[in-house]
């Protein structure tokens, strides 16, 4: 399953101010039913987005119209819970290519990579001022900067450095899971091969 090439991504940001927002709570577990990865999003936060009479909650964020982007911010221990990869799966087919955490829940964070979702970890003094910015100018845009392992503010000009494994990195920057990464080294796997023959 080849992911989409990330190398830099300008974009405005929904915020989700809430903490400990667990996988249950961004993918509900009776929307489990599928293998495969796509139609996960229309379900993504399904029980904070709609009411028992699949009515849209017009004060939820994401039926909000005035907030856009390719860009999640969300409270500190995001992805807890379940180990379930659906949640990464959902949040990437609703349209997310990052999600930006003061803290991220280690088996999430290792989902989304693996699937193309960019978990980008900010100290909170900086997740706060992504914030206020957002609260302050909702067109507010971030950029953020694989390559270079940066996130900037663009209103502001501020900016933070995130670690990411550099595997992962190299996988997301090629558009790899890691079958393609394998299959990139062929030649030098087969070359190995005849060297020990």
């Amino acid at each position: 399953m080849a992911i989409d090439k990330f190398i830099t991504l300008e974009s405005p940001a929904i915020p989700l101010p809430i903490e400990n927002v667990d996988t249950d709570q961004i993918i509900p577990a009776r929307f489990l039913k599928a293998t495969t990865r796509d139609g996960f999003g229309e379900n993504l936060f399904r029980d904070w987005r709609y009411d028992k009479n699949n009515n849209k909650i017009s004060n939820f964020v994401l039926n909000n119209s005035t907030y856009t982007g390719k860009i999640l911010v969300g409270g500190r221990n995001f992805g807890s819970g379940s180990s379930r990869e659906h949640a990464a799966w959902a949040i990437y087919d609703y349209g997310f290519k990052v999600v930006v955490s003061s803290f991220f829940a280690d088996i999430f964070k290792n989902n989304s990579l693996n699937n193309g979702l960019l978990p980008v970890q900010v100290s909170e003094g900086f997740l706060s001022k992504i914030y206020s910015a957002i609260e302050a100018n909702p067109a507010t845009k971030l950029k953020i900067d694989l390559e270079n392992q940066t996130i900037t503010l663009l209103s502001s000009g501020e900016s933070e450095k995130f670690d990411i494994n550099p595997y992962k990195r190299t996988c997301l920057m090629n558009g790899y899971d890691d079958i393609d990464y394998l299959l990139n080294m062929k030649d030098k796997i087969e070359a190995f091969e005849k060297s020990k023959a």
